[in-house]
């Protein structure tokens, strides 16, 4: 028998390849519904401070001019006390806030 002297065998044999791919997979089916979920609590939670903010700015308003502002918060909006960087729009749904007429409050 011939001993082979000064030859190392490299590289990684196709069942070593196949555990790692199988774990990064195992660990990718775990992460990635996460991130999702936790995206869209994300939304809805800056949503919902969104609202507080522009029901805390309309009864400003309301104290400040005596009048509830629009339904579609064009007045509150465009007064750059209140909102100077603009009313922001709903990030879950993309559209923009409106003020329900009997209570007052940010739908």
């Amino acid at each position: 028998m011939l001993k082979r002297s000064g030859l190392k065998k490299r590289g990684f044999s196709l069942l070593e390849l196949l555990a790692v791919v199988t774990i990064l997979g195992i660990i990718a089916a775990i992460i990635i519904p996460r991130v999702t979920v936790s995206s869209a609590t994300a939304k809805q939670k800056v949503r919902d401070h969104h609202k507080a903010t522009i029901n805390a700015a309309v009864e400003r308003y309301y104290i400040d001019t005596g009048r509830w502002p629009a339904a579609n918060l064009r007045d509150i909006g465009a007064n750059v006390n209140y909102f100077p960087d603009g009313l922001p729009t709903n990030p879950v749904d993309g559209t923009a806030y409106t003020l329900n007429a009997t209570t007052h409050r940010v739908n």
